[in-house]
Order: structure tokens, then sequence, then C-alpha cells
């Protein structure tokens, strides 16, 4: 049966009590040599510097790692101090969730009239769906498409009549002038099938 690893939590223990048990510093080369975890002790450096429980400082050329017990409880302390209050704060946000919770239920409590109304409320949804699909399926006759339509031609035509009546102004005013209009009418695509438009 094979011998199974050290765990990151182990490996971060084993070299907690290396620390505490002399309280000297040490350089990276020198935890290297005496560490049991000789593959993965500067990882496992970095990550118990993160936790704030080893303090690294440069002295001269090289980096020296140290961590007194004293200083380990007082990290602890603290990490603990934070996390009650973040604890804390979670459970005040909980009780406020609840609250807004039971404010939301008043009035939804399950009764015939209740469950009546939600019926109904079904059905009208259903039958709401229902008559957007028919609408939807007549296209073109959607009342409210049909009323656009309806505006857009009216606005069309009141400018084809706008359009009639200044061309028959300016044909009236050259025939008054003496000129004959058979040449402008060729000029402009006016055909003896050109009609006034009325409104």
């Amino acid at each position: 049966m094979s011998k199974r690893g050290l765990s990151m939590e182990e490996k971060k223990m084993k070299m907690l009590e290396i620390f505490h048990e002399t309280a000297e510093f040490y350089s990276l080369k020198e935890l290297e040599k005496i560490a049991p975890i000789v593959q993965s002790v500067k990882e496992v450096l970095d990550d118990i510097i993160s936790d704030g429980f080893v303090q690294m400082d440069k002295i001269g050329t090289g980096n020296y790692f140290w961590s007194l017990p004293s200083a380990a409880g007082a990290t602890k302390q603290a990490l603990l101090a934070k996390n009650k209050k973040e604890l804390e704060a979670i459970n005040e946000k909980i009780k406020e969730v609840q609250a807004d919770i039971e404010d939301a239920e008043k009035g939804r409590e399950d009764t015939p009239d209740r469950r009546n109304l939600i019926a109904q409320l079904n059905g009208l949804n259903e039958t709401s769906s229902s008559l957007k699909k028919e609408l939807s399926a007549f296209g073109a006759a959607d009342p409210i498409k049909y009323e656009k339509k309806s505006k857009a031609i009216q606005v069309c035509k009141n400018s084809a009549v706008q359009w009639t009546d200044n061309t028959l102004i300016l044909l009236t005013h050259i025939s008054n002038s003496g000129v004959d209009t058979e040449g402008i009418k060729a000029n402009l695509g006016i055909t003896d099938e050109w009609e006034d438009l009325q409104t």
C-alpha cells in the first residue's frame, strides 16, 4: 500500500511547527533543507504568508521568513474577530430578508378566495394569449396596422392633389400668357388621359 502524501493544510501545519519550535529566522534555502516537504516549500510559504501566519522581509540581498507563536495567536484572534463580525452581519441580513419574506407573504395566505382569484387570473392569461395568437394570424388586418396605413394613404393622396393643383395653376397661368401648353404638357409627361385629382 502506497503512502499518502501530505495535504496542503498538513504541510502548512508542519511548516508553522518549524517556525514556532525554533523561533528562528530562515531563508528559503534553509527551509528547503530542513522542511520535510522539500518539493513545495515555496508554495506552502506563499500560502501561509498570505494567511498572515508567517512574516517575510528582505534583508540585504535575501528574503527571510519568521513566525512567532504569539504573533500567530494574535493573527488568529484578529481573523476570528473579523469572521465573527462578518457572521453577525450575515445573520442580520438573514433576519432582514426573513422579515421581508414574512411581509411579502401577508395577504397571500392560501384561502379559497385566493385560489379562486388565481384560477381566474390563469384563465384570463390563457384567453389573452389565445386572442394575441388569433390577432397575429390576421397580419395585415391588424387594426393598428390598418390605421397607420390609412393615415399614410391619406397623406399621399393629399400630396398628389396638391401637386395636381399646382400643375393646373401653372398651366392656366402659361395659357393666359398666350403660350401653347401642349408642348409643356408633352415635356412634363402629361397625356390626354391625365385628369384632375379631387379630394
